[in-house]
């Protein structure tokens, strides 16, 4: 007896669909901005730590941002106040994910 029999022998009254629920997912689009955006490090409580500010948009694109930096560094971080703060320095890994979804960028300190 294989999956199907004995779904409906649990569901005599389910019916199958023929076609598979189509469910569209919208990208969303970020503010690309004239002005660069400033990537620094700071030392904090004696912890290195890279701070990203400058975005022009919508703060929930700000969010959003630095959600998926976070997750492709796999590294800690907050938003606080108009700027991302990542755990440790990886201003030149940042640099090039931003840079790759068309912002543009500024090192800056050290």
């Amino acid at each position: 007896m294989d999956l199907q029999d004995q779904l409906k022998k649990l569901f005599p009254d389910h019916e199958v669909s023929s076609e598979p629920e189509k469910t569209e997912e919208v990208a969303h689009e970020l503010l690309i901005q004239k002005e660069p955006m400033i990537c620094k490090f700071e030392k904090r409580n004696g912890k290195p730590t890279t701070i990203i500010e400058g975005y022009e948009g919508d703060e929930e694109d700000f969010k959003i941002l630095a959600k998926e930096i976070k997750t492709k560094l796999s590294v800690g971080g907050s938003f606080k106040e108009g700027a991302i703060i990542i755990q440790g320095n990886y201003r030149d890994k940042i640099m090039q994910i931003l840079q790759a979804k068309g912002f543009k960028t500024k090192r800056v300190g050290g």
